[in-house]
């Protein structure tokens, strides 16, 4: 019986004590394994499936610590028949389920929601892209193996006796003090500006905390301004609290601040890297917006997400470093630089907006995982962080220079917006060209590509534009995917 839950071969770049655990607690789970005997010798087992004894022990050996297993000397390992009796498998007898007859259709749930949200113009990216050769994905980054080893470590150090009674409890609605002094100390510095404990939250990510600041502040008919192309999740953020949209136009300046911003209620600006152009904007914009704010009443969001990758020219500060009077609604990210997928971010506000975002947060989710959160603190602390970025932004200018020069000389057809850094071009192809037929085109040749008009809020968005990320695409690649993409390009020119 146990041999069909070892037809299938180790995977030998998984941790075989993990593999061999998951099919024997599977096996053990399912019945297959009777209780009067023994399982196999530890020789003989690793002699059937080809790994070390040692391998095999240590498996039958933590499987009698978790209490799948018992011990029986000079007999070997049996399963323990009280710890799988316990297991909470309900069976439902099948007369009693046909009492209720089943309806003649499903429940049409269209008629009961109050609200929809997938219908929405959502940027689309495929599952699989790092199996394209040349992926300009945006939003995705190259592993640092550096950096998974100092965060393994960091993860090993949060669980330690010491660290880990700060993270076991519930916290309710508070943040780990740790992060929250280690962004305080390490992260706002370097944006300009400091802050106080009781002006900080920790969110699941930048994205979640653009829809907790919506949430309080957005409502139906409220006026919310945009960048124009903008960030297409930020847009139905606002839109799904009800927001009216005015859209803005930007250049390589960054947001064009006009009098036009006159009767908004909110601003939302991406000031480090405009999403999706990735201009940085001027000083001298930062501060007509500021003005522009105090002039005609509104707040200002300020979506700094990937403020560390400027290549060219100094580091400028975050709008909030200026904010004299509470205006500006910092949020950032700790996970986007490092892994995307960690989901951790921050927002910098005053302080009775802070709380009402707390309380909201508590209703939603309590806090983020405060394992998550002391990790974090730790590999802050430890300058891990920093260590980081430094590699990243040497990595990250290399693949800019090699973007920039590669799409002047293979694609002098094309506009490429000029910017100071990120992690992605904003590119505009020829007149009259299709940029969702050339990304069609471009990825059945393996060629990963992203067409920009999802990013307007004009009903009649330029057609020809695309974005392309160079974050997760090898050094090397990114010249023969260029050249591919200007063989595309050429053959598909009306």
């Amino acid at each position: 019986m146990l041999e069909r839950f070892f037809a299938a071969p180790l995977d030998p770049a998984k941790r075989l004590q993990q593999q061999i655990q998951e099919r024997l607690v599977e096996a053990i789970l399912a019945g297959a394994l009777p209780f009067h005997e023994p399982l196999p010798a530890t020789r003989v087992m690793a002699q059937r499936i080809r790994v070390s004894r040692n391998t095999v022990t240590l498996v039958y050996e933590r499987l009698a610590e978790d209490g799948y297993l018992k011990s029986v000397n000079r007999r070997g390992y049996f399963i323990d028949e009280r710890y799988v009796r316990e297991q909470l498998h309900i069976k439902v007898d099948d007369r009693a389920r046909n009492l209720i007859p089943a309806a003649a259709s499903s429940i049409d749930f269209r008629h009961r929601l109050r609200r929809s949200f997938s219908g929405q113009q959502n940027i689309v990216k495929p599952a699989n892209w790092h199996e394209f050769p040349y992926p300009f994905i945006y939003g995705q980054t190259a592993p640092d193996r550096t950096s998974l080893s100092r965060w393994r470590d960091c993860v090993r150090i949060a669980g330690t006796t010491l660290h880990s009674r700060d993270w076991m409890a519930d916290h309710i609605d508070a943040d780990d003090a740790m992060l929250v002094e280690q962004i305080i100390r390490r992260i706002l510095p370097q944006r300009g500006f400091r802050t106080e404990p009781e002006n900080l939250l920790i969110t699941v990510g930048a994205q979640n905390a653009l829809y907790l600041v919506a949430t309080l502040l957005c409502g139906p008919g409220m006026r919310v301004d945009m960048e124009d192309p903008g960030y297409v999740d930020a847009r139905n953020i606002f839109l799904s609290h009800g927001a009216v949209l005015h859209g803005h136009a930007v250049d390589g300046n960054g947001l064009c601040v006009t009098e036009a911003l006159a009767g908004a209620g909110l601003v939302y600006v991406t000031p480090g890297h405009q999403s999706p152009t990735s201009v940085t904007m001027t000083m001298d914009r930062r501060m007509s917006l500021l003005s522009a704010a105090e002039r005609h009443d509104f707040l200002i969001l300020e979506d700094d997400y990937e403020h560390e990758l400027n290549f060219v020219g100094p580091q400028r500060p975050a709008l909030k470093s200026f904010d004299q009077n509470g205006r500006v609604i910092h949020v950032g990210s700790l996970s986007k630089p490092l892994f995307p997928g960690l989901r951790l971010g921050f927002i910098v506000a005053e302080q009775p907006l802070i709380t009402e975002l707390r309380a909201l947060r508590r209703l939603m989710y309590r806090h983020t995982s405060t394992l998550d959160q002391r990790a974090m603190a730790i590999f802050l602390a430890e300058g891990h962080f920093d260590a980081h970025i430094r590699r990243q932004r040497a990595s990250l200018s290399k693949k800019w220079q090699t973007v920039m020069s590669a799409t002047a000389r293979l694609l002098p057809e094309c506009d490429v917006t000029m910017t100071t850094g990120g992690s992605a071009i904003w590119l505009t192809l020829p007149k009259g060209m299709s940029a969702a037929d050339v990304a069609e085109r471009a990825a059945a040749a393996g060629l990963l590509v992203e067409p920009g008009d999802v990013h307007y809020l004009r009903p009649d968005p330029p057609r020809n534009r695309l974005r392309l990320g160079f974050a997760a695409i090898p050094l090397e690649a990114i010249e023969p995917g260029l050249k591919l993409l200007a063989e595309i390009v050429r053959e598909m020119r009306p």
